[in-house]
């Protein structure tokens, strides 16, 4: 009987309309377990749900719920299925949906929504405006056991294998994509694990070693990298329009002389990242996965925080103090950075080249003072930051303002460019990346990844690795 009614205790009895109505109330998360009549709530997660009761401690904000889709009309979709369903209710808003008893998954999202429940009533974070998410079951055949977000973008996934990360492909792959437009949300060296493993490359589970190869992909880091279509589908090619009957003129007329075509300018929706790699050769050690639902559920395994993040549209930027702020006034600035909610992730002192002046300066490039400008940007020290914020890129644009002082002082008298104004140069001393996009190609640029290279003698045995590393 004790432990009946520990049970109900860890999990409220909702098997009414009413009773659902007056659950949406609860403040913070509530976990809901979707159950049929003649099976039961799930019996296989009641331990999770009592550990992470326990563990987290937060009874205020996380209730536990079994919800009978029989009796209440807001679950009938549910009804009929024999498959567990577990719904997450953020202060009366469904607003992710898990299906499958998937306790990895349930245990990250539970973990996920109540750090970020914390921090919204700490007061340190604005809270996300998820949109609900809809209930109705026609897809569940082809989604499977995939949580539903209430934002959905479209991702690919893609795997630079142990063997190929060690020859520094992933940055050539990177480089190259980059380049071409689309954009790597994330991009992480990592040990997979052997379901992921397993899940991603099931299409060459028949072939005969690929126990050998699950081996291998799990026992080394591998390059995972999640990328997105970038703000623009399309790009502008150049095709030249060969002359008609080319060889024949060749031969008639030697002497005369060839006629050059100009190049003509198309625009041409930009290939799938799996045409991309395969017209460039990258396919050999790239593998990407393209399948929405999979990427889905392959970003919530490896990177539970994601989504939270891009729901929030929280952003990296590059900000740049030109040199007069930078000597005189950078901790004041720094100090303005911090107090509008940005996270310095890195920042250092630098001079920049020719090449990166004009870059920076582009704007100003058919102002008289131009060359002295560069000059000045080129011999003195600069301040580049790495910064992050929910809609970073926008907001530090709005921040600093306009170009000119000028211009700031007449449509953006609070901007930085205003309350910082100095210098021998009518112009805006800060500088901000002008996409996001921009911002992760400039960021790489000015903070390229450090890397360590190792060495062990020819002479340390295996056992004497594990004994020297055993002491540490």
């Amino acid at each position: 009987m004790a432990s009946k009614k520990r049970e109900v205790q860890l999990q409220s009895v909702v098997n009414s309309q009413n009773l659902w109505d007056e659950m949406l109330l609860n403040k913070g998360l509530t976990v809901i377990d979707v159950y049929q009549a003649w099976c039961g709530p799930c019996k296989a997660v009641q331990a999770l749900f009592r550990k992470l009761k326990n563990e987290l401690n937060e009874d205020e904000i996380l209730h536990f719920v079994v919800a009978e889709a029989d009796n209440i009309v807001t679950l009938q979709p549910f009804r009929d299925k024999c498959e567990p369903v577990f719904l997450f209710s953020l202060n009366g808003k469904i607003v992710a949906k898990i299906q499958g008893a998937n306790a990895p998954l349930i245990n990250r999202k539970v973990i996920s929504l109540i750090d970020e429940e914390r921090k919204v009533v700490a007061g340190e974070l604005t809270r996300p405006q998820y949109v609900e998410i809809p209930l109705v079951d026609s897809t569940d055949e082809e989604y499977g056991d995939v949580q539903y977000e209430s934002t959905v973008e479209v991702y690919n996934m893609a795997i630079i294998k142990p063997d190929d990360v060690l020859l520094r492909k992933n940055v050539e792959v990177k480089e190259k994509i980059t380049k071409e437009g689309f954009v790597v949300e994330i991009q992480e060296n990592m040990i997979l694990p052997e379901d992921v493993v397993r899940e991603f490359y099931i299409h060459i589970a028949e072939q005969p070693d690929f126990e050998e190869f699950v081996f291998s992909m799990t026992n080394g880091l591998s390059c995972v990298l999640i990328i997105s279509q970038g703000d623009d589908s399309e790009v502008i090619q150049e095709e030249t329009l060969p002359p008609a009957d080319t060889e024949e003129e060749e031969h008639d007329n030697l002497e005369e002389p060839r006629v050059r075509f100009a190049p003509v300018l198309i625009k041409k929706k930009r290939d799938s990242l799996q045409e991309y790699m395969d017209r460039q050769h990258l396919s050999d050690y790239c593998d990407v996965e393209d399948d929405v639902v999979k990427v889905s559920k392959f970003i919530d395994v490896l990177f539970p925080d994601f989504k939270t993040m891009k729901s929030m549209n929280v952003q990296r930027t590059l900000a740049l103090l030109h040199p007069d702020i930078c000597e005189e006034e950078k901790d004041d600035v720094l100090n303005v950075i911090q107090n509008e909610g940005f996270i310095i992730l890195m920042q250092r002192q630098i001079i920049l080249s020719e090449g990166e002046a004009k870059t920076v300066c582009k704007i100003y490039e058919n102002e008289e003072y131009f060359d002295n400008l560069i000059g000045h940007m080129s011999s003195n020290h600069s301040y580049v930051l790495a910064l992050l914020r929910e809609n970073g890129v926008e907001y530090w644009k709005e921040l600093i303002g306009p170009k000119t002082i000028e211009e700031a002082y007449a449509s953006h008298p609070q901007s930085l460019c205003v309350q910082f104004a100095s210098g021998n140069f009518p112009i805006n001393q800060f500088y901000g990346s002008s996409s996001k996009a921009a911002a992760e190609k400039e960021i790489e640029h000015f903070f390229p990844p450090q890397r360590t290279l190792a060495l062990i003698k020819p002479h340390v045995t295996h056992g004497e690795r594990i004994h020297r590393s055993s002491r540490r």
